[in-house]
C-alpha cells in the first residue's frame, strides 16, 4: 500500500468525486483511479460504490477512513523526524572557555561517534545560559555551575582537568605543593570564575589569603593569560584543554598541584525530558556515554 494511494483515498471519501479530486491534484482522472483500485487489491476490499453521482464509501471504505487520518499523520511525522535527524542543528551554548577548548574537543568526538547530528556553539555567561536555556533559545547549556532555576536539569558531565603553568625558564617540576608556588607572580582572569573560586578556597585552607599572592595582571581571557606566561611574566592556574597545544610545542611548562584539588566539573544544563526534542535527547543520551574524561 503506497501512502500517496491513502491520501488521495481520503480526499475522495471527503469530496465525493474522482474528477474533483483528480482535477484538485493535477493528476488525470484514469491516472487516479488506478491509485484507487491498487489500494483495493492491496487491501482485498472495495472501498467506493460509484454512481453517475459520484462516490460513497462502502462499509470496507468506512474502517479504512476511519485509520487512514492517523496512519497519514503517523508517516508523516516518520518523515519528520528522519528529515530531523539529518539536518536539524542543536543549539549549545557554553561558558567561554568551556566553549573555546574543552567543548569543541567533545563534540568532535560526538561527530565521530554519532554523524547524524549537527551543531551551533557559541560562548555566553552562565545566567545568559541558563536564561537562553529556559527560552528556547539553546537547548543544552554547559556551565561550571548547576542551573539554579527549578524547571531545569542539570548533571556533571565532563570532568576538568586544572594545571599550573609556567615558562619553561621556571624549571617548575611536574607535580608541585600548593605553597611551592605561592612566592611567583601570577596572572589571573578579571572576571569571577571557579579556578579563582577554588584556588581562594584552598589559600584560605592554606591560613593564607587571595589578597596576600602577587598578582601582576589580571586579564580578559585565558588567551591572553597564556600570553604573558610564554613570554615569561609570571605563572596562571587554567584549563588544561587550554594549553594542551602550547605545551606540546614545549612554549610552556605544566605542572599539577598534589595536595589541593582544583579540577572542577561541567554540567550540561537542558529543559526536563517532557519538554526535549528526541534528537536532543538521543544527544544527551549520547554525550553521557562518552565519559567525564573525553579530551584526555
Amino acid at each position: 500500500m503506497h501512502i500517496e494511494s491513502l491520501e488521495y483515498f481520503q480526499e475522495i471519501a471527503k469530496i465525493k468525486s474522482i474528477s474533483k479530486v483528480a482535477n484538485n491534484s493535477h493528476i488525470s482522472q484514469p491516472a487516479l483511479s488506478q491509485q484507487i483500485q491498487k489500494l483495493e487489491d492491496s487491501l482485498g476490499e472495495r472501498l467506493f460504490i460509484r454512481s453517475n453521482r459520484g462516490v460513497k464509501l462502502t462499509k470496507s471504505g468506512e474502517i479504512v477512513l476511519k485509520y487512514a487520518d492517523n496512519i497519514i499523520r503517523t508517516y508523516n511525522k516518520m518523515l519528520s523526524d528522519l528529515n530531523e535527524q539529518e539536518s536539524r542543528e542543536i543549539k549549545i551554548e557554553g561558558e567561554h572557555t568551556i566553549a573555546t577548548y574543552c567543548l569543541p574537543c567533545a563534540i568532535l568526538n560526538m561527530q565521530f561517534k554519532f554523524p547524524n547530528h549537527k551543531y551551533n556553539l557559541v560562548s555566553a555567561s552562565s545566567d545568559k545560559i541558563e536564561q537562553d536555556v529556559l527560552s528556547d533559545i539553546c537547548e543544552i547549556g554547559f556551565t561550571t555551575h548547576p542551573a539554579q532555576a527549578e524547571n531545569l536539569h542539570s548533571e556533571e558531565v565532563i570532568n576538568e582537568k586544572v594545571v599550573l603553568i609556567s615558562p619553561p625558564a621556571f624549571d617548575l617540576p611536574e607535580k608541585v605543593e600548593l605553597q611551592e608556588v605561592l612566592d611567583y607572580k601570577f596572572v589571573i582572569l578579571k572576571e569571577d570564575c571557579i579556578i579563582k573560586e577554588n584556588f581562594k578556597d584552598a589559600l584560605a585552607d592554606l591560613g593564607s589569603n587571595f589578597s596576600e599572592i602577587e598578582v601582576i595582571s589580571q586579564l580578559d581571557s585565558t588567551e591572553a593569560i597564556k600570553t604573558l606566561v610564554r613570554k615569561g611574566y609570571g605563572v596562571a592556574f587554567v584549563p588544561y584543554n587550554a594549553v594542551r597545544d602550547e605545551f606540546s610545542a614545549k612554549e610552556i611548562n605544566v605542572s599539577r598541584i598534589t595536595d589541593y584539588d582544583l579540577d572542577y566539573d561541567i554540567y550540561m544544563i537542558n529543559k526536563k525530558a517532557e519538554f526535549l526534542t528526541e534528537n536532543v535527547k538521543e544527544f544527551i543520551a549520547n554525550f553521557k556515554k562518552l565519559g567525564k574524561h573525553i579530551c584526555y
